[in-house]
């Protein structure tokens, strides 16, 4: 599917007339107002509904009005919504080149780490689906001229949304809005009840306790919240509303609400999760060699229990690099850097990985299990880096102790701190991961962003040390 897709939803759920449309959603925002306790600056990310506006359209405007400050910076908005009428497993983009509203057409952007759309057929199927849809009007007439990335969300769990996000995450040329209503159909006052608890979970950037009575759009909200917890947001309650405050029925209405996450303003060395971390080590080490002997028992990975004596460092999300070796060479290296899943099962998982299914070598044998080498690369939160260029970038990069992440045009690319060992000087190793994100070497643009974080290394029968 190609060319450009039509409003599906323009005259139901908001006006088909540019003017009215436009007169009504600057009504809307001219409305909303600024609570004195919001930090000034612009959300990294919004939660809004996606109900007709006239019923929803005070809360979103809530949400749409933070970002005006925005306006020059954001250049690229990720909207991610649940799909109503359609099950598919996965996540699906679009494969249209513009969106048309009344308002004109948006350009659909299509980064590399955006999910394939499953097919043609669903992409069409999905053309009468509003979740997304609504929210482009909002975007249009707050940030003006930018590109979409429409993601639909159907049968997946929120560490597949959250995975998603944290590719697209970009910097601050980036937006990401969750599209979702809130409780359907009970009574005023028992949607006032459930919407309080929902609001008071999204607060404290926990999705455990959220289901589909709480949110249509659970999952992607779940997925935006487990990010959220991993780089450590800030979230702001902007609105919270529902159909029956607007002239609707009260004893069957629908809730809206909106939310800001933004990206906290220090970058500060996180060395003190780097201490938690190190303390964990030795359990962390025996659950990674418990991983490998399982694997070798059952071909199975050990799934460790959700106990809840486990220390929190161990039970919270966390990412994890598993290194083997034998006779000083190496027999296996897999990991993650996105905390989309507790600490504990993300190092059995790369345990089992790197001994069974990397692909540069054979499955670990019994026989090899004797003089195996094990090492754990644990990863701190990811910092921002603020830069003006290139070369104020590579100023700032601490050989032998950074571990950076790039990400621009939708690639993305990673190093540990150990790689200075065989790539000292900056430059080159800015360069190796340019080629490593399939980036050019001369690559720049005012949109790329870099993170740093820090490794703490766990060896077999060595103590935990900082890089």
């Amino acid at each position: 599917m190609s060319g450009i897709r039509p409003a599906a939803v323009a005259g139901r759920f908001y006006p088909g007339d540019p003017a009215a449309l436009a007169q009504q959603v600057g009504a809307f925002l001219a409305a909303a107002e600024r609570p004195a306790a919001t930090p000034a600056l612009t959300p990294k990310a919004i939660v809004a509904p996606h109900a007709g506006y006239v019923y929803s359209g005070r809360v979103a405007a809530s949400a749409y009005a933070r970002l005006a400050p925005g306006r020059d910076a954001i250049r690229r908005v990720v909207v991610v919504g649940p799909s109503h009428f359609v099950s598919f497993e996965g996540l699906a983009g679009s494969t249209s080149d513009a969106w048309q509203t009344p308002l004109g057409a948006v350009p659909i952007a299509r980064p590399s780490g955006m999910p394939a759309v499953l097919s043609d057929e669903l992409d069409r199927a999905l053309g009468a689906e509003y979740s997304v849809e609504v929210h482009v009007p909002f975007v249009q007439s707050v940030l003006g001229a930018v590109e979409l990335v429409p993601v639909t969300v159907g049968r997946a769990p929120p560490e597949a949304v959250a995975g998603v996000l944290e590719a697209l995450w970009g910097g601050p040329e980036t937006l990401i809005v969750v599209s979702s209503d809130l409780s359907h159909f009970l009574d005023y006052r028992a949607a006032q009840e459930i919407d309080s608890r929902t609001a008071a979970a999204v607060e404290q950037l926990d999705g455990g306790p959220l289901s589909a009575r709480h949110a249509c759009g659970v999952v992607p909200l779940a997925g935006l919240l487990i990010a959220a917890r991993h780089r450590d947001m800030t979230v702001a309650t902007l609105d919270l509303a529902n159909s029956g405050d607007v002239g609707g029925p009260r004893d069957r209405v629908v809730g809206y609400g909106a939310w800001a996450f933004y990206e906290r303003e220090s970058a500060a060395e996180p060395v003190a999760d780097a201490a938690v971390l190190s303390a964990a080590g030795p359990m962390l080490l025996d659950l990674a060699r418990a991983s490998i002997v399982n694997g070798l028992a059952t071909g199975m990975p050990l799934v460790p229990a959700n106990d809840h004596r486990l220390p929190a460092v161990i039970a919270a999300p966390g990412a994890s690099f598993v290194t083997l070796r034998r006779q000083g060479r190496l027999r296996g290296c897999v990991g993650s850097y996105l905390a989309a899943r507790p600490l504990a099962a993300d190092v059995a998982a790369n345990a089992f990985n790197a001994a069974f299914r990397d692909p540069r070598f054979l499955p670990l044998r019994h026989d090899e299990l004797s003089g195996l080498e094990l090492s754990l690369s644990l990863l701190t939160r990811p910092a921002p880096i603020a830069f003006a260029d290139e070369q104020d970038l590579l100023r700032q990069l601490e050989p032998g102790r950074d571990g950076v992440i790039i990400a621009d045009q939708g690639r993305q690319a990673l190093l540990l701190p150990a790689v200075w060992h065989d790539i000292p000087d900056r430059r080159d190793f800015l360069g190796h991961l340019k080629l490593k994100a399939g980036l050019a070497l001369d690559h720049w643009s005012p949109q790329f962003a870099a993170y740093r974080f820090r490794c703490v290394e766990l060896k077999s029968g060595a103590a935990a040390r900082l890089q």
